[in-house]
């Protein structure tokens, strides 16, 4: 039988995964939890996780590794973002522990690189997705790939040799949400009308003048050229097509590359959609597997 070895966290804005993991890798229990970060009061934290995280997996004397927005401005501490070119092992250097009752606790820090404009780029729980995708196939660990990480805030992540050189940012999911809430293009009708979310990918072009292209979505439906209920489907697919245009180009990524999604596989299968059809070969990597891989890994470390 399995003994129970660590809990393993990925906390973010809107909610927590939390896994009770076995020495060898395996995962016993599991739980989400419907507070992330954004819902949390100052100091609320480690409370929280000490009076319903740790009891709900039956894990109060054991060590926890979280990774994520816990350990963001509005998590439970701020832990550093450290500089790329970065490895797991820089992780491991780096880890912040915080004060978690009768069990060690300690949170991954992020990772910065320089952003397009100058000013830093920053990510936060995707590094650990990243190196535990690494992890799950050693020859991940060699040569050079490139992952993106849909999301609120997409990540394209450029790896080479195992470690993170690169990264570029794109508000893709929270642009969209904006637009679909606030917006002359604010619509309640579902997005997964594949036809319309290909017209938008099509319309999308080389990813330039992405506010002027943005005007279509509503143009081609005052126009009568189209009707309103696709729009929430043609704006996924004209801001996933103008990213999936433009974010490889900013890596300097080679046309033929594949792509490696990491996340939620709903959403990878959209990117997905939108990559294939601009030519790209593409993999599609469970989010939660890869970020229990990563703190698994970052867990070894610590017991060796």
């Amino acid at each position: 039988m399995a003994t129970p070895a660590f809990l393993a966290c990925d906390w973010g804005t809107t909610n927590l995964r939390a896994w009770l993991m076995a020495d060898d890798g395996r995962v016993l229990k599991s739980r989400d939890f419907p507070f992330g970060v954004s819902q949390l009061a100052p100091g609320e934290a480690a409370k929280r996780f000490r009076e319903e995280v740790r009891p709900g997996l039956v894990a109060e004397h054991l060590p926890a590794v979280l990774c994520g927005m816990i350990g963001s401005t509005l998590g439970w501490a701020v832990a550093d973002y450290l500089p790329c070119p970065a490895s797991l092992a820089d992780l491991r250097g780096d880890l912040m522990e915080v004060e978690g009752g009768q069990a060690r606790v300690t949170i991954v820090p992020g990772l910065r690189c320089e952003g397009l404009t100058g000013a830093p780029d920053v990510m936060r729980g995707e590094e650990t997705q990243v190196f535990g995708w690494t992890r799950l196939a050693p020859e991940r660990r060699r040569g050079r790939w490139v992952v993106c990480h849909p999301g609120t805030h997409a990540k394209w992540v450029l790896v080479e040799e195992g470690r993170i050189v690169r990264f570029v940012t794109a508000m893709t999911g929270e642009l969209f949400a904006v637009l679909r809430k606030h917006s002359v293009l604010k619509s309640d009708a579902a997005s997964d009308d594949e036809p319309a979310f290909d017209e938008g990918v099509a319309a999308a072009g080389d990813g330039g003048a992405l506010a002027s292209r943005l005007f279509s979505a509503r143009s081609r439906v005052v126009a009568g050229d189209a009707r309103a209920d696709t729009t929430p489907s043609y704006l996924s697919g004209l801001l996933i097509g103008a990213e999936a245009a433009a974010a490889p180009d900013l890596l300097g990524i080679a046309p033929d590359a594949p792509v490696a999604l990491i996340g939620e596989p709903a959403l990878c299968r959209w990117y997905s959609r939108a990559l294939k059809g601009r030519g790209r070969l593409v993999s599609i990597h469970n989010g939660d597997e890869a970020a229990r891989a990563g703190l698994f890994a970052l867990q070894q470390e610590m017991a060796a």
